[in-house]
């Protein structure tokens, strides 16, 4: 896929970062309202969100014909799943999924982003998401025993902030579809 189709695609498909930034935002804010009631409760959330991501990822990278989100929607559709039909492992071990999820996922955020420098100006949102997203992944590597209500309030913090940044890009990307490619910035 050249520069031209993925931002074309990009431009089209504007509302699901959109989306994507809305679910991560909606995610943050029930992982403040309910952090005692039952750790299950955000882990299946959590999943929920994996899961629908994953899928959301999964349609843009087919209809892009883009490897890249292919693999991350699966590897999202795969994490949502194994929360889902096993819900009593222990927080350490659902902290070690995500961190690794994270790592992968914002290394190829960054990745993206920097593929796509040459047709957009002002990619650092997608390849601040990206950081972020390693970040979140090295944290819970650092301190998996924190434990499970400070790990549940970092993951909030971030689902909140990336989720801005989501819809912040979400916005500049619509922007592109009305735009020649070569005076697209984002």
């Amino acid at each position: 896929m050249n520069g031209f189709s993925a931002v074309r695609t990009l431009a089209q498909h504007w509302w699901v970062i959109l989306l994507r930034g809305l679910l991560a935002i909606l995610f943050g804010i029930c992982a403040y309202l309910w952090p005692g009631p039952t750790l299950a409760f955000v882990v299946l959330l959590w999943g929920a969100y994996a899961l629908v991501d994953g899928i959301f990822e999964l349609i843009a990278g087919i209809k892009g014909k883009w490897g890249a989100l292919v693999f991350l929607g699966i590897l999202g559709i795969a994490a949502g799943l194994i929360t889902f039909f096993y819900p009593g492992i222990t927080a350490i071990a659902l902290v070690w999924v995500i961190a690794f999820w994270a790592i992968l996922v914002g290394i190829m955020q960054i990745s993206a982003a920097i593929r796509l420098r040459k047709e957009v100006q002002g990619e650092w949102l997608w390849i601040l998401t990206g950081i972020l997203t390693v970040v979140l992944g090295v944290l819970l590597i650092a301190r998996p025993g924190a434990g499970a209500l400070s790990v549940l309030w970092l993951i909030a913090a971030f689902a909140i902030v990336w989720g801005i940044l989501l819809c912040i890009l979400a916005f500049k990307v619509k922007k592109l579809g009305a735009l020649p490619v070569a005076h697209a910035t984002v």
